[in-house]
């Protein structure tokens, strides 16, 4: 058909007329119309028809396509802090979902390799191939594509565990499982589903941030049997596909692009030589530790006296039962620790004769170092750090220590208006305080019981441990329990931590009923100083503000100005200024600091260990 470009722009200007007139929206299907009925009796309907439509598509579609992604990327970089703040929060939400998805997606990208070696390849593209690619490429990547394989399976627990090192690995051994895939066999299937797992990984890097060593990972037998089913059916699949090849001696040095049996052999001796590399490596390494059980106060006499000796309230930690001891040779010191994975972590400074600090803190260290371990000191005090320092290890601030004078304390004074208010406030309402003794702990057992489960259940929270009490009867009638009544009910308690040559006093577990007077604790915290100061106790140690003292300054360390960030913008989920703030009502003195020590580490991105402490229990 033939048509002039005069005779075209009448027929398609009367066409958008028609459409303007009928005020259908773009003239669409009038248009058309018009266009079909003036054509041309010569002219194709079908192809005059599926022209319009692609006109439709370039003049109309098209464009708004374009300007669809021009906005929608607009409004991305308009609000891209609030979707990155989304991103990052669905991103720890479905971490416990994404991460098994994608260690199962690179056991699957492994099992593809080693099944792939085990199969013979289509005939035409094995004929492609051998016109176009060298036969040592052939060889060597069919024989390293198993051992990618294989590795990947291996990997595949690593990344369930969330190491950095098997994120880089898979993505490296993904990699090259593609291009071995065209290249042993030009299987661009096999490569279209190995890139699709390796761009599926690549936005997740943050959630793989371990830095456990590879071959610290234990295998759990459900893992080992599915790799063990992987390799047995790939081996399976290769023996029956070649099953017409009489096996001799010299297929394995058989070298051919249609020699598809021989390569089969030899990648699978590479891939089992590879797991057994692998699982020597493991047997050979050091042997994990196993904590004994717990060494309980009726079983360490030594800890015990130790413990009574000590001028740190902390001390009383030891009792908790649910910590290792290393005492030194004479029984004069001891390190109160526990086993978490590689990590052994201390509480606090030895206890005992400090001239026996120094050898029991390396006698530790050397005996995690021995079971393959690492040390982390937790919670130690600034007075002693030269002796951490004297081993090589970093050092991290954690906070600040709240400790109160009481050799002159009282509520005289304006510094302490605020508590002498509080403290008549409560009285008024009828409250009093008292200590239990020791000796009849056993007769309120069964109160405080019921107190310190309504506490947990108002908190919506659980006992904790290591470094701090829980409600446990054996440990609780080892101190004297401060208590405060309320119409003679007894409706807040704490038990309360004592030293030798009373130097120092605190308190542990701080629990009250939900429905008891405001300020409870505050009349209990003041009574319980206030009777220390009576008793002749020198100080009242309020325990540990987390990360307070930090300074977010440009010339502070990066970890003090972190540190600075998360009081400043963590507030809405931890008040660690009204905490500070709460410690500093009755303070008069500065507060020392409190450090986390380590080897190997200077700044732990995610170290296990977590600070719990609050005012109230």
């Amino acid at each position: 058909m033939s048509l002039g470009l005069v005779h075209f722009l009448q027929i398609y200007l009367l066409a958008q007329l028609s459409g303007l007139i009928s005020q259908v929206p773009g003239g669409l299907g009038v248009c058309e119309s018009v266009i079909l009925l003036l054509a041309p009796a010569q002219a194709s309907t079908p192809e005059l028809l599926g022209a319009l439509v692609v006109y439709r598509g370039i003049y109309y579609l098209g464009p708004l396509v374009v300007a669809t992604a021009a906005l929608g990327a607009e409004e991305l970089l308009r609000h891209r802090a609030f979707f990155e703040r989304v991103h990052s929060w669905s991103g720890e939400v479905l971490a416990g979902v994404i991460v098994p998805l994608l260690s199962l997606a690179v056991f699957v990208a492994g099992a593809i390799l080693m099944f792939s070696g085990a199969l013979p390849s289509i005939p035409h593209r094995l004929a492609y191939l051998k016109q176009t690619v060298p036969l040592p490429f052939l060889e060597l990547s069919h024989f390293l594509g198993s051992l990618a394989g294989m590795g990947l399976l291996l990997l595949a627990r690593g990344l369930q565990r969330r190491l950095d090192v098997a994120f880089h690995l898979t993505l490296a051994l993904l990699g090259f499982g593609i291009v071995a895939s065209l290249l042993k066999g030009f299987d661009y299937e096999e490569a279209s589903i190995l890139a699709i797992f390796l761009l599926t990984l690549l936005p997740y890097r943050r959630l793989f941030f371990r830095r456990t060593a590879l071959l610290a990972e234990r295998f759990t037998a459900g893992w080992l049997m599915a790799i063990i089913v992987v390799v047995t059916s790939s081996l399976w699949l290769g023996f029956f596909a070649f099953r017409h090849v009489e096996y001799s001696n010299e297929l394995w040095w058989h070298f051919s692009a249609t020699a598809e049996g021989p390569r089969f052999l030899r990648a699978s001796v590479g891939a089992l030589a590879l797991a057994l590399a692998f699982g020597l490596t493991h047997l050979l390494r050091p042997a994990r530790y196993k904590p004994p059980k717990a060494v309980t106060v009726e079983t360490s006499d030594v800890v015990t006296t130790l413990v009574t000796r000590s001028p740190s309230s902390y001390a009383n930690l030891a009792l908790l039962g649910d910590k290792q001891f290393l005492v030194d040779r004479e029984g004069q010191a001891f390190v109160m620790y526990g086993v978490s994975r590689e990590t052994w972590v201390t509480m606090g400074d030895p206890v005992g004769d400090l001239q026996y600090w120094p050898e029991l803190l390396w006698q530790f260290r050397q005996m995690a170092d021995w079971y393959g371990g690492r040390a982390a000191f937790y919670e130690v005090g600034h007075r002693h750090l030269h002796f951490y320092l004297d081993m090589g290890l970093s050092l991290l601030k954690l906070g600040e220590e709240g400790r109160v004078p009481l050799t002159d304390f009282s509520l005289d004074g304006h510094r302490r208006k605020s508590l002498r208010h509080s403290h008549r406030k409560m009285i008024k309402e009828g409250c009093t305080f008292e200590i239990i003794p020791i000796p009849s702990i056993t007769d309120h057992m069964v109160t405080l019981k019921t107190i310190s489960d309504a506490w947990l259940n108002g908190k919506n929270t659980r006992e904790k441990g290591f470094s701090q009490g829980s409600f446990d009867p054996i440990y609780i009638k080892q101190f004297p329990i401060g208590i405060v009544r309320h119409q003679q009910r007894i409706v807040a308690f704490a038990n309360i931590w004592i030293s030798a040559v009373r130097e120092e006093m605190s308190i542990d577990l701080m629990r009250h009923l939900p429905e008891s007077p405001g300020g409870v604790m505050d009349f209990l915290f003041i009574e319980l100083m206030l009777w220390g100061a009576n008793e002749g106790y020198r100080w009242f140690n309020l325990g540990m503000a987390p990360l307070s003292g930090m300074e977010n300054r440009e010339l502070a360390p990066l970890s003090h100005r972190l540190g600075g960030l998360v009081v400043r913008l963590g507030g809405h989920f931890y008040n660690f200024q009204g905490l500070r703030a709460y410690k500093e009502k009755s303070i008069q003195s500065g507060s020392p600091d409190t450090w986390l020590l380590q080897e190997g580490y200077p700044s732990p991105g995610h170290w296990p260990i977590s600070v719990h402490w609050s005012p109230e229990g």
